[in-house]
């Protein structure tokens, strides 16, 4: 199935090199957008270097699009000025300039530390309140609202994707639940950018690991069935340290010091 012409933002990031790789070859054209500079790797790639902060700049690079992927923007616990900036304002010109261009999906990179501070024994489903473990899942919470905005207001259709640890190998104990596998992200994107008949959606972005969080049910909207499971790579890991992290699914990133070195 060819998904037309698809702009990923935050192309040069882990996992917008992973979404470049596996969608190369089923976008007709995949435009790659980063501070960066990025070089063409096939005659379908489109590269531009610009900051999600020009929106006129943006707003020609989604000339012509189907579809949106937004990955840009600050990846962790920053100060709150650098959250709005980036997360915020960026995710703000990438939604007007899909309006103004008629872009007929918009994807939002969201995450699961926008309820990081539930506790762990909970089962967490999209509907729920969000209930962030720092700044940063502040931001991302606005993130969310402002992709429901658009779609309520000016008929996107938006798909945020609360994505969970993003990584090769889960790497510490938190990511047996946390676990989001290249292959379940990729799979995850790609249902999200064909899934018909969608207003607006938050799905957690998942791997099927025996000991996840969060309810996948809403997955069911996008159609997709994640694959790898975290227990798998269980062995592997090493022992827990002494000083516990804190009973609720951000886990460290709970912690008042992870925040209080930015404020």
């Amino acid at each position: 199935m060819t998904l037309g012409t698809v702009v990923i933002t935050g192309a040069a990031g882990r996992i917008g090199s992973v979404l470049r790789a596996g969608l190369r070859d089923e976008a007709e054209r995949l435009v790659l957008v980063d501070r960066v500079g990025l070089t063409a790797q096939s005659p379908t790639e489109d590269t531009r270097q610009l900051d999600l902060r020009d929106a006129e700049a943006l707003t020609a690079a989604l000339e012509g699009a189907d579809a949106v992927v937004h990955l840009g923007g600050v990846a962790d616990e920053a100060p709150l000025p650098e959250l709005l900036d980036g997360n915020v304002m960026g995710t703000l010109n990438v939604l007007e300039a899909a309006r103004r261009n008629g872009v007929k999906r918009v994807v939002l990179a969201s995450s699961n530390r926008l309820t990081g501070f539930y506790p762990v024994s909970t089962t967490v489903t999209p509907d729920m309140p969000p209930r962030p473990d720092g700044l940063y899942g502040v931001s991302k919470v606005a993130v969310e609202a402002l992709g429901r905005l658009y779609a309520d207001k000016f008929g996107l259709s938006v798909v945020c994707l609360r994505i969970g640890s993003f990584e090769d190998a889960p790497t510490e104990h938190r990511h047996l639940a946390t676990w989001l596998s290249h292959r379940d992200c990729l799979g995850f994107v790609r249902a999200a950018l064909t899934a018909p008949d969608i207003d607006f959606t938050s799905v957690y972005a998942v791997s099927a690991n025996k000991r996840r969080f969060w309810d996948l049910k809403a997955a069911a909207t996008l159609g997709y069935v994640p694959e790898d499971d975290a227990e798998t790579h269980a062995s592997q890991l090493p022992e827990e340290p002494n000083t516990a992290a804190p009973n609720v699914q951000g886990g460290t990133y709970a912690n008042p010091d992870y925040t209080l070195r930015h404020l």
